[in-house]
């Protein structure tokens, strides 16, 4: 791990406690440039929104490509408090994003989210991308019990 690991990552926690006090599900995801220059960052709004698309990783990608296009993904790290799904997986390889680390792991997802509307995959994030041509480092869990009380917590 890197040295401001923990502090993209809280910050990432955050942006789910912004999701959930909106009604959304709460994930927050945070990208940075391998200065250490903060490039990005979103929350979910699926609810919100009416998308189910609306991820915090897919919104953060959106928002900086309008932006700034993709040029500046070289050495990147996203954070994110959640394990990415699948869907978002494949959406950080196609950015070209290097480097992932995530909080709360998929299996524990599960359990925190039970009884919302909305699938949950077994798949780990690990495994989409090892069926990728892009490599993708991915770091995590991290701070998973904080990255919990985040999730379930204002």
């Amino acid at each position: 791990m890197r040295e401001d690991d923990e502090r993209w990552m809280r910050r990432s926690f955050e942006r789910a406690r912004a999701a959930r006090r909106a009604g959304n599900t709460p994930f927050g995801a945070v990208l940075v440039s391998r200065d250490g220059e903060l490039l990005a960052e979103a929350e979910n709004t699926a609810t919100s929104d009416g998308d189910p698309t609306g991820h915090a990783e897919l919104n953060l990608l959106r928002g900086l490509f309008a932006r700034v296009g993709a040029h500046r993904l070289e050495g990147a790290t996203l954070y994110a408090s959640g394990e990415p799904c699948p869907m978002c997986a494949a959406a950080i390889a196609w950015a070209g994003i290097p480097r992932v680390v995530f909080s709360v792991p998929a299996a524990r997802i599960g359990a925190i989210l039970a009884g919302r509307p909305g699938p949950t995959f077994s798949i780990g994030v690990r495994d989409v991308l090892a069926a990728s041509s892009i490599v993708v480092r991915v770091e995590g869990p991290f701070l998973a019990d904080e990255g919990e009380r985040a999730m379930l917590t204002t």
